[in-house]
């Protein structure tokens, strides 16, 4: 794509209303009026978070719940994934990945926030015995869920006591009653290191959680950034001017004005009770767990609130994974050239692996050795450490968003004994359900990783029998001309 850097990018939403208009504009949103939260919402997330033209969904007069209280599904899919973004309409996925990192990676700018008095989350104030998190429309995503998730589509910010810098982590919430919900932080992100060193001093930890807010800082949420970096000025940098944001009135921690949901409490090391399980992006349950709770003492909201609902389903493509490829393989790529590694032709983090354990890496060789250096880089670089299991480096002759044309190439250029290198002790997810009981029990939280050269060899690649597959300028000629025999 040559003319990628000619774009101009530009986020064309503040919050998630103004979104939600856009899309609706784009005739890419459906209502459902009446479904339950018990099991309604999860078959409709089955019936369309797989698919990547699926639309958007608006739950409204959800019983138990009061009129306006709504749930919206899957911004990420159809044509809305590029204006979410802030890039033009007619790309590909890749094409949209690297339009993504040239626009925001290459030259990051980060703006600072700016606080404000007041905002439209002020509109309802409940505290004390009004707090209530069971009106709310937070739904049993999958059928064998422990209980109703009001976070999934959601970020949390916490502040370093010690050094004073704040954080914007996806942590999911399960509700638990009306004034608790438990936490689930992994080991190793940065709000879980926050609430330790709170511990630490013998504190409570406080917290904001955002249930209910635009995509674009729930994306950034749940995506690595360095250690000190506040992610939703890193939001105001892709936005060109400042989030604007309130002040939690028990925390002083800070959060959007135009926020639709926001909940506010104190996390305390002594008071667990037991998490999930809960369907994960791995495809499979993770076990019920012992988990710190939250004590929620403030809510705010909208008129009308919106909770975002971002459930993973696992097994292949869904939205989580096709937010997560778009951004964790432009990510890659840009740490790669950030780290010296050249000719770094494509980078795509495959969705069938929740786009955190196969990534497909094209190269083109320069010198002996330099798919190794891609691949060790790619495995551990800041974009894909945590959770990967798999690294395949092949030239760039293949389209490694191609997950067939990526095993083709596995399979034909690589030798198993010679071409496979594993890096033990990498960084794993507790969602991983290969992770053995004996570890998860000391919270050895480590696996194995997998770098696969399976480029064809450097010092005798011109003698490498020459591959028959289409040139792309072939492919398209045939398709042109005789494309039409495929017509049915």
């Amino acid at each position: 794509m040559d003319d990628r850097r000619n774009f101009t990018s530009g986020i064309a939403y503040d919050d998630l209303r103004e979104w939600l208009a856009r899309a609706e504009l784009m005739g890419e949103v459906r209502h459902v009026k009446g479904a339950s939260w018990k099991e309604g919402m999860s078959l409709a997330a089955e019936a369309v978070l797989r698919h990547d033209d699926g639309p958007c969904v608006v739950f409204d007069e959800v019983p138990g719940s009061p009129k306006g209280f709504r749930v919206l599904m899957n911004v990420f899919a159809g044509k809305r994934r590029n204006f979410t973004l802030g890039l033009p309409d007619g790309l590909d996925k890749w094409e949209l990945s690297d339009a993504y990192r040239v626009a925001y990676l290459e030259k990051p700018t980060h703006i600072p926030h700016e606080i404000v008095a007041t905002g439209p989350v002020f509109e309802n104030i409940l505290e004390g015995e009004a707090v209530d998190l069971e009106k709310f429309p937070a739904p049993i995503w999958h059928p064998n869920d422990g209980g109703r998730y009001i976070g999934t589509g959601t970020y949390s910010v916490t502040r370093d006591p010690v050094e004073g810098w704040l954080n914007a982590g996806a942590y999911r919430l399960q509700v638990h009653s009306r004034n608790t919900v438990g936490i689930s932080m992994a080991l190793g992100h940065h709000g879980n290191m926050h609430r330790q060193k709170y511990w630490d001093k013998g504190e409570p930890c406080p917290i904001v959680m955002i249930v209910g807010c635009e995509p674009l800082s729930f994306f950034y949420g749940g995506t690595e950034a360095p250690y000190g970096t506040f992610e939703l000025d890193i939001v105001g940098g892709m936005r060109g001017r400042p989030e604007k944001l309130v002040r939690g009135k028990h925390t002083g921690l800070p959060f959007p004005a135009s926020a639709e949901i926001v909940l506010e409490g104190f996390i305390t090391p002594d008071k667990k009770q037991t998490e999930g399980p809960f369907g994960e992006w791995t495809g499979h349950y993770n076990g019920a767990s012992q988990l710190p709770v939250v004590d929620i003492v403030a809510i705010y909201h909208r008129n009308d609130p919106i909770l975002l609902g971002v459930p993973p389903m696992g097994g292949g493509s869904d939205e989580m994974a096709r937010y997560r490829a778009v951004m964790r393989s432009a990510m890659i790529k840009q740490n790669m050239t950030n780290a010296g590694v050249p000719n770094v032709e494509k980078v795509w983090c495959h969705e069938v692996g929740g786009s955190r354990m196969l990534h497909g890496i094209a190269v083109k060789q320069s010198y002996p050795g330099h798919a190794v250096q891609a691949g060790i880089v790619a495995a551990q670089c800041g974009g894909s450490a945590y959770a990967s299991k798999y690294v395949v480096v092949v030239d760039e002759d293949i389209d490694v968003t191609s997950l067939e044309q990526l095993i083709w190439a596995m399979c034909a250029r690589s030798d198993p004994k010679q071409s496979i290198q594993f890096i033990e002790g990498a960084w794993d997810s507790r969602a991983d359900p290969r992770l053995e009981p004996e570890k998860r029990a000391i919270r050895d939280v480590t696996h194995s990783v997998a770098v696969i050269d399976a480029t064809r060899p450097y010092k005798w690649r011109d003698k490498f029998p020459v591959s028959n597959a289409a040139t792309p300028e072939f492919a398209r000629r045939a398709e042109a001309e005789f494309g039409w025999l495929m017509d049915k």
